[in-house]
């Protein structure tokens, strides 16, 4: 072996990385990659000619970097804050049909995509939906005029002492914002009992239901309580399943639009990207609608808070004719035929998309 100094260092410098902890050598080789420029795909090994890989499609992300660039990264990847984000937005409000007829033509780079659209306009309207159902407080004590009256038939029908009916009375008054009726006093020979199952939740008057209307009664009852003691309740539950009735909703509006434009031979997805953008647009114009007329309802005076909240919906309406008319490229005639026509088979649709919700809602513990 020989004797030069240098040969010696060289040769310790070896040892000492052959015995080096595999735990450093891989914290070695990751200081060593921060910062460098990544020219081979990770996943496949091809080489890179862009942010890209043209082999598996796996983009060149360094993640050996501070947790705030990993973050930085998942937000961008999620939400795309920048141009293409905000150019999204600002057509989807504007011109809600030149989304749709920028991605048929194929330029789809520059937007994002229709189902990224959607749930991100879609997520921020339930929120404020929920927020509102939230809101909403009902008081079971609160009794109709019809119910108040039923109460005082029954009351005439009873003899009762002064301090009774009093209380009787002012009950009635405290349990209900309009006036008090009168409660008469007892004694009238044509006087009958008047009673009535008062009960909240009643769906057959038949002395002999079905088994079926039986068990639909008892889960009324106990999903809004008998006497509607848990109706808020229940409509919160109700809000917040509509998100899953719209999507469901919606490729039956493609499946609409595909029966009125069936002889333009426009393939099911055209059909389905516009349903996911029109629907964006009809969330962002109501979360819009509502906003301002919130604003005009504070600040202005009624007269005029009226006309300005009857121009927004006059303008959401035509906002949605337009964006037919654009994209389908059909006379005035025919498009106004089939806004209505396909206007008011998509309203069945919702009806009935409502009433499984709502059936759904009561039955599902």
């Amino acid at each position: 072996m020989s004797d030069d100094p240098s040969d010696i260092v060289l040769a310790e410098t070896a040892v000492s990385a052959m015995e080096e902890s595999p735990r450093r050598r891989l914290l070695g080789r990751r200081k060593a990659a921060e910062g460098r420029a990544i020219t081979e795909c990770e996943n496949c090994g091809a080489q890179l000619h862009g942010h890209w890989c043209a082999q598996c499609g796996q983009p060149a992300v360094e993640y050996r970097r501070s947790f705030r660039h990993v973050i930085v990264d998942v937000l961008d990847s999620f939400l795309n804050w920048d141009s293409k984000f905000f150019a999204s937005l600002g057509w989807l409000i504007v011109r809600p049909w030149h989304l749709t007829i920028e991605f048929v033509r194929g330029r789809r780079v520059r937007y994002l995509q229709p189902v990224r659209v959607y749930l991100l306009v879609s997520i921020l309207f339930f929120f404020v939906v929920n927020w509102w159902a939230k809101a909403i407080h009902m008081d079971p004590q609160n009794i109709s005029d019809e119910d108040r009256a039923d109460v005082t038939n029954a009351v005439q029908s009873v003899d009762l002492p002064n301090g009774v009916r009093s209380k009787v009375e002012q009950a009635l008054k405290d349990a209900s914002p309009g006036p008090p009726l009168p409660v008469e006093p007892a004694g009238k020979p044509d006087a009958k009992p008047h009673r009535q199952d008062r009960s909240f939740i009643r769906f057959d008057d038949d002395p002999n239901p079905s088994a079926f209307a039986k068990w639909l009664e008892a889960r009324a009852k106990e999903k809004m309580g008998e006497h509607g003691t848990k109706m808020s309740l229940f409509v919160k539950t109700l809000v917040s399943n509509l998100p899953y009735m719209m999507l469901c909703c919606i490729p039956l509006f493609a499946l609409v639009l595909k029966l009125l434009y069936i002889r333009r031979r426009i393939f099911y997805i055209d059909h389905l990207v516009y349903a996911l953008h029109i629907h964006s647009f009809a969330y962002a114009g109501l979360m819009l609608i509502g906003f301002i007329t919130l604003a005009v309802n504070r600040f202005t005076p009624p007269l005029l808070a009226g006309w300005i909240i009857a121009l927004l919906w006059i303008a959401f309406t035509v906002q949605i004719f337009l964006s037919i008319r654009r994209v389908y490229l059909q006379g005035w005639i025919k498009t106004f035929f089939k806004f209505w026509v396909g206007g008011a088979l998509y309203l069945i649709i919702l009806l009935l998309g409502l009433a499984g919700t709502f059936f759904a809602t009561l039955v599902i513990p």
